[in-house]
């Protein structure tokens, strides 16, 4: 994580202080341990001293002392021990939620960073295309270019607009699902057509079966797909193609979307299905995005009893599969 140097300071310093408070206390509840055991040790030798060796029940006695000082070892040995363990408990517990909590307001300053550099960008293009349109007299052919580019950027801002509105009202738990059969054929059509025209330079391959139907809301289902296919635009090079796949086999339907990136490590696979998280791969730093995306689409998917997978792609990059079993 990269904190401002005050920051990091400040953190550093109250991190200190917990550890010296926690190594202070366990210290002082074995400091207590060893003072009770030596005074208990200490009365029980008193008491032995009292007794007259003499006498007939000396030896019972003894015992009876040496009995008793055992169970009082034990007994501060076993209420040390809970002590210890709760306040070892809550101390593992404290540091992995002030972690978590330091973890999360980073990466909401980074999404916060984000999503105004993403707001920014096509309100900028749009405001400088009509500017344009306004100032200077364009054919009809350069008309249209600007108008077209004015419109695609809108249709971002749209998206974006509509991920953030969706990932608010899932986490409030305001959402609700509405199902409808819908030709699942012909909306991922639609979504690839509107990349092809979105991303002209890029090469989107696209194998799609014939007639595919499925129970879900439409609106979710597009937005799932469209974010599948935008996150392997991001991660891939420009020369490389995007392939989508969707088919349908013993009762399940499978859309797929590979690249040819940097693909993901091991131990991020299953964050990057987190909210607001984004690789931190060198290669992938300049790339845009909120890191809501993969979050939404995980969440899409088991609004509608699918599962999102993410494996290697071969030779390289990535392949996430949405799977709907009807």
């Amino acid at each position: 994580m990269t904190f401002p140097s005050f920051k990091t300071k400040r953190l550093r310093l109250i991190f200190a202080v917990y550890w010296v408070l926690l190594i202070y206390i366990v210290s002082a509840l074995m400091y207590w341990f060893i003072a009770l055991n030596r005074q208990n040790h200490q009365m029980i030798q008193f008491e032995t001293e009292q007794l007259k060796k003499d006498s007939p029940g000396y030896y019972d006695a003894i015992q009876q002392l040496n009995a008793a000082e055992k169970r009082k070892t034990i007994q501060y040995i076993g209420e040390g021990s809970i002590f210890l363990l709760l306040i070892l408990a809550s101390a593992v517990f404290i540091y992995r939620a002030v972690r978590q909590q330091l973890i999360s307001t980073q990466q909401q300053q980074n999404f916060m960073m984000a999503i105004t550099h993403e707001l920014k960008t096509p309100i900028a293009v749009t405001k400088l295309n009509l500017e344009t349109l306004q100032r200077r007299k364009l054919d009809e052919t350069q008309q249209q270019r600007l108008l077209q580019n004015t419109i695609q950027e809108t249709n971002r801002l749209n998206a974006l607009c509509n991920n953030m509105l969706l990932a608010s009202q899932i986490e409030a738990g305001g959402y609700s699902i509405t199902k409808e059969d819908i030709n699942l054929t012909e909306l991922v059509n639609e979504c690839v057509q509107d990349c092809i025209i979105r991303y002209p330079q890029r090469q989107i391959k696209a194998s799609i079966g014939e007639n595919i139907f499925i129970m879900g809301d439409r609106l979710l289902l597009q937005m799932g797909v469209n974010n599948l296919i935008d996150n392997a635009i991001k991660y891939s090079p420009k020369e490389t193609p995007v392939y989508i796949l969707l088919k349908e086999q013993n009762k399940e339907i499978s859309f797929s979307v590979k690249d040819e990136g940097k693909g993901i490590d091991d131990t991020e696979k299953k964050k990057v299905f987190d909210k607001y998280y984004r690789t931190g791969n060198q290669a992938t730093k300049g790339a845009k995005g909120t890191g809501l995306g993969l979050y939404l689409t995980k969440k899409i998917a088991q609004q509608h009893n699918a599962t999102v997978l993410l494996t290697d792609n071969v030779p390289a990059g990535c392949n996430f599969t949405i799977l709907f079993r009807q």
